[in-house]
């Protein structure tokens, strides 16, 4: 894969999106931009435990599906679900059916719900590291910092599932706590940062 790529559309992106109109689409307004909210960060931790040894574009395609399914992914109400849910889930094609998943997804929904409103945003942005050089290469991207790896030890000391340190910095770059658009990426231009 290319460091950048050139979309139909002359513009420079991450090489990662590929030829993909969605992946285009998520690259250019959701990644790297910051995120806040308990039920939109809830919402990226369980598609990031989604995705763990999957493609983030399946993840993607299938986010509907999941929204559909997962009632919004609003912690309260998936904080309810039970084995009658879970049987419903596990025979939805729509999503990825992997019953360690949907379950570590109610569990980690019952976590958040035990948490006061706020603290689940709060306590993922304690863990954005400060801002640092942009990349220029797909080789100076890391799979995992210290900053995940505390954020992962954190939230599996709570009880969380599926939150190894590779996973949350996927969720770091998703949720914008890090911005790792490449220096010639046209969103390199764009500072998204917080401050």
């Amino acid at each position: 894969m290319d460091d950048l790529r050139i979309g139909p559309d002359a513009i420079a992106r991450c090489g990662w999106v590929g030829d993909d109109a969605e992946y285009r689409r998520y690259h250019d307004d959701e990644w790297g931009v910051p995120l806040h909210g308990d039920r939109e960060l809830f919402e990226k931790l369980s598609l990031e435990g989604f995705q763990a040894g999957l493609s983030w574009i399946t993840i993607l395609r299938k986010r509907p599906r999941f929204r559909e399914v997962f009632a919004g992914f609003e912690p309260e109400t998936v904080a309810a679900f039970g084995d009658d849910d879970i049987a419903r889930l596990m025979a939805d094609a729509g999503i990825v059916r992997n019953r360690a998943k949907i379950e570590a997804t109610i569990s980690n929904a019952r976590l958040v719900t035990e948490m006061a409103a706020g603290d689940i945003d709060a306590l993922l942005w304690s863990f954005a590291p400060d801002p640092r050089p942009r990349p220029r290469t797909f080789a100076d991207v890391p799979a995992t910092t210290p900053e995940s790896e505390a954020m992962s030890k954190t939230l599996r000391k709570r009880g969380f599932r599926f939150v190894g340190p590779t996973t949350m910095y996927a969720l770091m770059q998703s949720a914008g706590m890090v911005d790792d658009h490449l220096q010639e990426c046209w969103r390199s231009s764009i500072d998204v940062l917080p401050i």
